[in-house]
């Protein structure tokens, strides 16, 4: 290995595309590697947890889960707080996505698609707004949660809003986070971020 390399799906979503942008933004050059999804149980057990993604440096061990990994990059590069409290507080956020994403993940596999209506019917109109009413008392005047600068925790809500404002989770409204106004603001300054922009450009 010459240089670090991530591996996640190869997919543009979740837990890999957060900690890839946030190593674009950081201007880190890496190798991307993108698992194809009937690879992942041959791969599966060289993890170090069972899962990915996983951040991999010469010489060192490997390193999973997308908040460590995320960290990690932003305490290198600028974007996760110096301050040890506003760290903490920027670590809640990311946090709270991965509560998020235990909640609703699971209904991506059940098989039946009348109980698999209900449930993200029951998520969209209970748990969903719960969490982003959370996110938002949370939030200032923004655009991100420290002000005007982008942190490796904004590009984590982002993502987790980005999940559903597509419409592409059935049975859960695309708009199902449009009354949070500061949460809406930034996942939208972290899409129009210019870095961003660049990132999805390259196709």
């Amino acid at each position: 290995m010459t240089k670090p390399k991530l591996t996640y799906f190869d997919a543009p979503v979740s837990r890999g595309e957060e900690c890839r942008l946030a190593l674009h933004i950081a201007g880190v050059d890496f190798e991307d590697v993108r698992l194809k999804f009937d690879a992942w149980q041959a791969h599966k057990p060289k993890t170090p947890f069972g899962a990915l993604p996983v951040w991999e440096e010469p010489g060192k061990p490997p390193i999973a889960h997308s908040n460590a990994i995320l960290v990690l990059i932003g305490r290198r590069h600028g974007l996760h707080p110096k301050d040890d409290f506003e760290a903490a507080q920027h670590e809640n956020f990311m946090c709270y996505v991965e509560d998020l994403r235990a909640k609703v993940s699971p209904t991506l596999r059940i098989k039946d698609a009348d109980e698999k209506k209900r449930v993200r019917e029951e998520l969209a109109t209970s748990f969903l707004p719960e969490w982003g009413g959370n996110v938002e008392r949370l939030l200032g005047d923004g655009p991100f949660i420290s002000g005007d600068k982008l942190h490796v925790a904004d590009i984590k809500l982002h993502m987790a809003v980005r999940w559903f404002v597509g419409g592409a989770v059935d049975h859960i409204p695309a708009t199902v986070f449009a009354d949070f106004k500061k949460l809406t603001r930034l996942h939208d300054a972290v899409r129009d971020d210019a870095r961003v922009k660049a990132w999805y450009a390259k196709g």
